[in-house]
């Protein structure tokens, strides 16, 4: 008996993807018996190296201008989902879900023909386009809003995080997270990250600030993305700041422990943001599926748990952290709000669901 889980792309569907193998994991399935389909991306690489069994198939994705490259995508899509079924029935799949992205409609409908119990996954707070027709074929679609965009129908159970975040421990893990980054003295943290890969624009606005800082000592512990990590590194910071790089980090959770305040992009981060209750400036990203990072950061900022910078008015980043690190009684403020979004047992929560399926 398989269970099959498709997630690709970016770390907003790969993470949330890897932490529903962990809680599977946790409810007595066995490794083997969890298979993951996705692209030549960050999921060829993660899942592997976690010990999961990988089926790797080509995708790709309707592109919104018009383009030749679109009428390839019905061919892609199909020659896709011959190879993941083959898949299913030499694994003798039992319950697929997907996470959305591109991989979700080969997935689906390989389920859908094999008349196996399918379930899919919305980590935003507005549908994306395969999510929206994976749904028809869904026996649930879970969702990460109280209000999710573009679907008729959705349970809420929160996005799922990996399961350090599961219960999450700010005051046990800072000593070694503050060890990890070399922070000393009681001076406010400010985390710093754009994604898995990074983003050129808020690396560029972080370390203008850093390089001219003349406010009150200040720790800030930078998630660049290794493409960004160079240059980075051969910015020197202000004489009161303390300014740890890291390219990747694979321990997120002594991240959220050292930090005050974070600055994000707004996709799958939302969810390890409320469920570590970290308050936090969200800048979306002017990219995707129907502008789900802007839609995520709106979520945020409507429950008091997040300011809101738009990327074209980035130029006032600094100030706002400098405004917000001041104000502990906000900080505070922030942090509580968070617990009208956080839901820590998404991942738990659907894996129970997966099991029953097929129980």
């Amino acid at each position: 008996m398989t269970f099959f889980i498709g997630a690709a792309g970016t770390g907003g569907h790969v993470f949330p993807g890897l932490s529903i193998g962990e809680a599977l994991l946790s409810l007595g399935v066995s490794q083997s018996d969890i298979v993951y389909v996705g692209g030549d991306r960050l999921e060829a690489k993660v899942y592997p190296a976690e010990g999961y069994r990988f089926v790797e198939v080509e995708l790709a994705g309707l592109k919104r201008s018009l383009t030749i490259d679109n009428i390839r995508i019905p061919g892609i899509v199909m020659k896709a989902r011959r190879v993941i079924a083959a898949e299913m029935v030499d694994s003798n799949a039992k319950v697929v879900l997907g996470m959305g992205g591109y991989v979700t409609i080969p997935v689906g409908m390989a389920a859908r023909n094999l008349r196996i119990p399918f379930f899919n996954a919305e980590q935003n707070a507005e549908a994306g386009l395969a999510n929206r027709v994976g749904s028809r074929w869904a026996r649930a679609t879970f969702v990460s809003f109280q209000v999710t965009g573009g679907l008729t129908t959705g349970r809420w159970v929160g996005n799922p995080v990996r399961r350090p975040f599961w219960e999450f421990d700010r005051e046990s893990l800072r000593p070694e997270g503050r060890a990890r980054y070399g922070i000393t003295g009681d001076v406010p943290v400010i985390g710093v990250f754009g994604g898995s890969l990074g983003s050129g624009v808020v690396n560029e606005t972080v370390a203008r600030m850093v390089s001219g800082w003349d406010g009150p000592a200040i720790a800030v512990v930078h998630l660049t993305g290794e493409s960004h990590l160079e240059n980075m590194q051969s910015v020197n910071p202000g004489p009161d700041v303390h300014w740890a790089r890291i390219g990747f980090e694979d321990r997120m959770e002594l991240f959220y422990a050292v930090c005050d305040l974070v600055v994000a992009r707004s996709g799958g981060a939302v969810a390890e943001l409320t469920a570590t209750a970290t308050p936090s400036i969200l800048v979306p990203g002017q990219f995707g599926s129907g502008g789900h990072q802007a839609g995520n950061a709106r979520a945020l900022e409507m429950a008091g748990a997040a300011l809101v910078v738009p990327e074209e008015s980035i130029g006032q980043l600094p100030e706002a952290i400098e405004e917000l690190i001041a104000d502990r009684a906000r900080l505070s403020a922030m942090a509580a709000a968070t617990s009208v979004i956080a839901k820590p047992d998404a991942a738990r929560t659907i894996a129970r669901e997966m099991i029953e399926a097929v129980t």
